[in-house]
């Protein structure tokens, strides 16, 4: 009896300061997943754009006020319960200021530090896709 798996959109924002550095952010010891690295953002609620679920991610998670600028690329990953559809946004913040309100930490990194952090598999993937368009570009 095979099941199909639910499907879960997440947004993740490819936020990149005046430095070239992305703002990534640590999941708190008891989500899924814990401790673990990620582009910020969290999933699409029913009845939600995708721009909407990632302000309201980054203002709930992070304290800041954001723009989406375009989406740049999507990530299918299957998990053992659910099919993850991951998709990237550019995206600009415009307020706030930055604080763990519900995440453990949050840093600015170069690309070539992303391997000092540990991913889930659908956020690597988005990693390597996203290094693969610097390096061609």
């Amino acid at each position: 009896m095979s099941q199909s798996s639910p499907r879960v959109t997440v947004v993740a924002a490819e936020i990149i300061d005046q430095y070239g550095r992305y703002l990534i952010a640590q999941r708190n010891a008891h989500a899924v997943m814990p401790l673990l690295w990620e582009f910020p953002g969290g999933r699409v609620r029913a009845g939600e754009s995708e721009q909407e679920a990632l302000a309201r991610c980054l203002l709930a998670t992070l304290g800041v006020e954001i723009v989406c600028d375009e989406a740049r690329l999507a990530v299918d990953r299957k998990y053992d319960l659910y099919d993850v559809r991951l998709v990237a946004w550019s995206a600009r913040i415009v307020g706030g200021e930055l604080t763990c309100r519900y995440v453990n930490d949050f840093h600015w990194v170069y690309p070539e530090d992303f391997s000092n952090y540990a991913f889930p598999p659908a956020d690597q993937a988005t990693i390597d896709q996203l290094l693969g368009f610097t390096a061609k570009g």
